[in-house]
């Protein structure tokens, strides 16, 4: 049952444009007792099916721009591969604290930042 709703929450933060990951990631982590490169793990494969059925929407709905898309999504492979070669060689400890520190940041940014709304 606790499979379930970390699920669906963490696929409509994800539907949100978020990233259900930053929700995903901590709960496996310190609630789920999970390695945090499992939880990376699982974050990845949990996020190709929703983000298809987001994007399915958002495409619909016309929100896309391709010609930003593509930039992002080549440079973005690179950066994946580098990544996932960087944490898989990192200790489990380490990778929880970077991880937390960047939420942190991400935290703060949001805080401080002012919207044009």
């Amino acid at each position: 049952m606790l499979y379930i709703l970390i699920g669906i929450i963490s696929g409509f933060i994800g539907g949100l444009g978020i990233g259900g990951g930053t929700i995903l990631i901590p709960i496996l982590v310190f609630l789920m007792h999970t390695q945090q490169q499992i939880a990376q793990s699982v974050n990845l494969l949990s996020f190709i099916p929703l983000s298809i059925v987001a994007l399915y929407i958002h495409i619909k709905n016309k929100n896309v721009e391709f010609k930003v898309a593509i930039y992002i999504i080549v440079f973005g492979l690179i950066g994946s591969i580098l990544g996932s070669k960087l944490a898989v060689s990192i200790s489990s400890a380490y990778l929880k604290k970077y991880f937390g520190v960047f939420l942190l940041i991400m935290g703060v940014y949001q805080l401080i930042c002012k919207t044009k709304d």
